[in-house]
């Protein structure tokens, strides 16, 4: 039998749920009245509001990184408060609501999920359940008339998902290098480009070689299996810890960074280092 929203339990706390959304619509809708509603969300639209959604997004990232579940929800309502404030600006233009939106995403969730709404059977690992995925994504895509292999990946993405994004769409045809030993000559080869270009007095050269070098960089990633993104977090929280430490080891001394040379700072962090390691 398969399985639609109808046919699920409704729990205690699937009323309260709805409940606060409905409570959550309700003030964004009063926030936007144009009489009596706050002046500054009156006058947002979906451009001025899109890099508040991508900033809680990020938000909500990094309390899971801090392991910080006290903030978690906040932030998780943050960042349902952006997709309430479009639904709102589309509802006022209309275009859809926010009924709309829950709908398409239940509805893709049932038509992704054959396994578990349909008649398929469960019984498959979690490899073979992305690629039935990229199959359904596969025809997903073709009725938006993507006809591209690359059409559809987001202009909005975070450049460097991106990137791993249309290196993986391309790979899916066959252009790609066979393994990680191919991708470190090329990043050797972008780097030498990159040297050649430092040395001309061509900004835009030296932007696009650099450009070069973090999208193979972001390949290489991609073929040991790391996620770029969370690597480069951990790089920046492993700098913020590190130089924090120097900081600390500093005012001890009563004194502050711009205080301090750099060969005495380099002597801290490395001593923060071997602290690390112990």
């Amino acid at each position: 039998m398969t399985a639609t929203p109808a046919a699920l339990p409704h729990s205690e706390a699937t009323h309260r749920a709805q409940a606060e959304i409905a409570r959550l619509i309700d003030i964004m809708a009063a926030l936007r009245d144009p009489q009596t509603g706050c002046p500054w969300d009156i006058e947002q639209d979906f451009a001025s509001i899109s890099p508040y959604t991508i900033e809680e997004a990020h938000e909500v990232a990094d309390a899971i990184a801090r392991e910080a579940w006290d903030e978690f929800p906040g932030e998780l309502g943050d960042l349902l408060l952006q997709v309430v404030f479009h639904a709102q600006m589309a509802t006022e233009k209309g275009m859809f609501d926010f009924a709309d939106v829950a709908a398409k995403i239940s509805d893709k969730l049932i038509a992704r999920h054959p396994h578990v709404f349909g008649d398929e059977s469960r019984d498959k690992s979690a490899a073979q359940q992305i690629k039935d995925w990229e199959a359904i994504k596969a025809v997903e895509r073709a009725a938006k008339a993507e006809k591209g292999v690359l059409d559809g990946v987001a202009l909005g993405l975070p450049a460097l998902t991106r990137a791993l994004k249309l290196q993986n769409r391309a790979a899916r045809v066959g252009f790609d290098w066979p393994g990680p030993e191919q991708v470190l000559d090329k990043i050797r080869e972008e780097s030498a480009e990159l040297v050649e270009a430092r040395d001309s007095a061509d900004r835009a050269h030296l932007t696009e070689e650099f450009g070069d070098l973090l999208f193979v960089m972001a390949n290489l990633a991609r073929h040991l299996d790391i996620d770029p993104e969370e690597a480069l977090r951990g790089a920046n929280a492993k700098f913020t810890r590190r130089f924090q430490s120097i900081e600390a080891a500093l005012h001890a001394q009563g004194r502050r960074p711009e205080e301090s040379s750099l060969a005495e700072m380099d002597a801290l962090w490395d001593a923060a280092k071997a602290e690390e390691r112990k």
